[in-house]
């Protein structure tokens, strides 16, 4: 019998609205709600066709076990050995309780012996609120160690500093459907329609109709085709950029007056620092070779945003930078300067990347802080810190939940050398990505489409998930239950509302009122944090989360380097590389390249270069080299939609080894990496 069963789509930030169809417990079919509050009855190829994972031959059914570690561990292999069998020449396979036990009891014996701080916990934002919330709190209350992080760090946790910095909160301040109402959008480093598609149907419409566009981007993407203004700028230029549009701003005295005086603070410091910065001036760009015209463009899009209702969207393309922090902040510069910000038609819109990385931060998946955004009793590392702590032999134990630290991090062969210097690694997964290769115990759990819980998309939005098709592996948070309880902790959630339950008063701020009971009887709307008596669709209507209610003003200098520097000098020489998605993967492509509809139309990543440049790229497959390794070869394809002497590739296939070539080099405040721009030598490969 056909069931048709309402959830929300296990991808990106968006958090469409689904309908699974379900025959004999397995997945036939998805569609979009056909009145979907976010998905308005479209979805895009991964939310329609990437549902095979679920039933995938290669998901993890039984719990594994590394023979080498039982080796090293032959009183844990004593404890547990009834329940052994032999799986192949590297595993056992056991049941979820022995694995439980056999993992608890290594990690005691690592605390024991190099104490609380030498165990770390990382993942959560491709899980559910519940289970985030019981990662962070078993890690910081039951293994008593602060280290807990989440793959916020590399994607928006400087859209998250940026923003608590000016105006006091780190999400979204709209719904998605204020695109419709506003007059004027800027899209920034964010590649729309293959990200974050159904976001990316809106601004379309909304352009279409003449609510004027402006994307800025370092190539020429699909959505500059329904653009006004198309800048396509210099790598790693973000920051001059939005500092020469509020320089404009100021320059023609079109701020928001009013607003500025009685809505925010050190606007006069601010002022006077930016009309003396000899980069603010958008006449900088006169001198930079090949981009002359953005001398001229910056300074429209400026007026543009400043006299008109206005949004700023913005993706990995602004964070993934030395200076994303700093970026973010020159967003938010904009709006409070305008007043384009705490009502209906303008705002700011991080575009968030996995499909509960809002959740997992509410839920404190960050060192440094509790639920709720409250500063923890005790700050911990952060994951590239933790690298560097298991480098110097201080972190000894990993718990990796859903996050694959291998693939999508950068200097994976860094990571590779801290791996090896670990005693214990613990990963629940859906499948043996590279981090459950190298793992001691990896323990198969539930997907999102075989369970109940709480996901919280870009725009604050909550919806309750429920099962499509049934399924005997574990929750996350039911691992993390058991783990915990073996390592002295007293849990006893019978089931995911008790976790959430919990949530609802240790996050009271932005959840108290969101009960399971109000999320399923608003499943197809869902609530927008903060949810008291009703939820919070547009923040900062009459105040800014800061202490005294007002936006601050934080100026930061661009500081010229890389390609700019190369441009205005004249000497221009190699090649600057970018990454970024392609719509048929997601991430680490993990779920995707299940999906044999999917991987068939990317199967692998393809390596985009400038026709102008051609004689450069003589073979069909190039490897690029920096100082802290290499590619594997990549197939390459000439485009006119890239820049000469610039790159782009996705970094979906891990085989490729794109995150190699990446070093240290990361956002100054909160050590995002740098993933959007990096200078690198090209091998033609015979």
């Amino acid at each position: 019998m056909l069931k048709k069963i309402d959830s929300v789509c296990t991808y990106c930030g968006v958090g469409c609205d689904i309908v699974g169809e379900v025959e004999e417990n397995r997945i036939v079919k998805i569609s979009a709600s056909p009145d979907g509050y976010v998905s308005q009855g479209k979805l895009c190829v991964k939310g329609k066709y990437g549902f095979d994972f679920v039933a995938s031959d290669e998901r993890i059914r039984e719990p594994r076990i590394k023979k080498a570690f039982l080796e090293k561990n032959p009183h844990i292999r004593e404890a547990i050995a009834p329940s052994l069998r032999e799986l192949d020449a590297t595993w056992y396979v056991t049941d979820v309780e022995n694995a439980v036990r056999a993992s608890a009891m290594k990690m005691a014996e690592v605390r024991e012996k190099h104490g609380r701080h030498s165990l770390c916990s990382i993942g959560g934002a491709r899980t559910s609120c519940e289970s985030a919330f019981l990662f962070q709190k078993y890690t910081r209350h039951v293994i008593d160690s602060p280290h807990v992080d989440n793959c916020a760090r590399v994607c928006h946790s400087p859209s998250l500093k940026g923003m608590r910095t000016t105006i006091g909160e780190g999400a979204a301040t709209n719904p998605y459907n204020d695109i419709y109402e506003t007059e004027f959008i800027i899209v920034i480093g964010s590649n729309t329609t293959e990200a974050h598609p159904i976001v990316a149907n809106r601004l379309v419409e909304a352009a279409q109709k003449h609510h004027h566009l402006a994307v800025i981007d370092v190539r020429e993407i699909k959505l500059m085709k329904f653009a006004k203004h198309k800048a396509v700028i210099p790598h790693e230029a973000n920051l001059l950029v939005l500092n020469m549009m509020a320089y404009v701003i100021l320059d023609e005295e079109l701020y928001n007056k009013e607003f500025v005086a009685t809505r925010t603070k050190w606007f006069e410091e601010y002022r006077e620092k930016i009309m003396n910065d000899p980069y603010a001036n958008p006449d900088f760009f006169k001198q930079v070779e090949g981009y002359e015209y953005l001398a001229k463009m910056i300074p429209n899009i400026a007026r543009e945003y400043a006299v008109k209702n206005s949004m700023i969207f913005w993706g990995l393309g602004i964070t993934e930078h030395i200076d994303g922090s700093y970026a973010v902040m020159a967003i938010t510069h904009l709006a409070l300067l305008t007043g384009n910000i705490g009502r209906h038609g303008v705002g700011l819109m991080p575009l968030r990347g996995q499909n509960n990385v809002q959740g997992a931060c509410d839920m404190g998946c960050l060192p440094y802080y509790d639920p709720d955004y409250k500063t923890p009793k005790e700050v911990g590392l952060m994951t590239p810190e933790l690298v560097d702590a298991m480098l110097e032999g201080k972190i000894k134990s990993l718990h990796n939940m859903g996050e694959d630290i291998m693939h999508i991090h950068p200097n994976i062969n860094k990571i590779e050398k801290a791996m090896n210097e670990l005693e214990f690694i613990l990963v629940q997964e859906l499948f043996m990505t590279d981090i459950a290769q190298r793992a001691d115990v990896v323990i198969g759990v539930k997907s999102a489409y075989e369970k109940t819980g709480v996901y919280v998309n870009a725009m604050r939005r909550l919806h309750l998930s429920q099962p499509l098709v049934q399924s005997d592996l574990p929750d996350d948070w039911e691992v993390i239950q058991m783990l915990a309880n073996h390592l002295g902790a007293g849990y006893d959630y019978k089931e995911s509302s008790d976790v959430w339950d919990e949530v609802r008063k240790t996050a009271h701020e932005r959840y108290s009122g969101a009960s399971y009971l109000r999320l399923e009887r608003h499943r197809k709307r869902g609530l927008q944090w903060p949810v008291y008596n009703e939820d919070t669709p547009v923040l900062h209507l009459l105040d800014f989360r800061t202490p005294d209610g007002l936006g601050q003003f934080h100026y930061h200098q661009y500081r010229e380097r890389g390609m700019i520097q190369e441009l205005r000098e004249k000497r221009l020489e190699g090649y600057h590389l970018t990454t970024g998605r392609t719509l048929a993967h997601y991430n680490n492509a993990a779920q995707t390249k299940r999906s044999e509809s999917l991987n068939k139309r990317y199967d692998e990543d393809v390596l985009l270069a400038c026709e102008a440049d051609a004689a450069d790229f003589p073979t069909e497959f190039v490897i690029l080299k920096t100082e802290n390794g290499e590619t594997a070869p990549l197939r390459v394809k000439l485009t006119d939609k890239v820049q000469p002497k610039t790159l782009f590739t996705t970094f979906h296939h891990s085989k490729s080894k794109i995150n190699a070539i990446f070093g240290d080099k990361r956002d100054e405040l909160i050590l995002t990496a740098a993933f959007k721009s990096i200078k690198v030598e090209v091998v033609p490969v015979a």
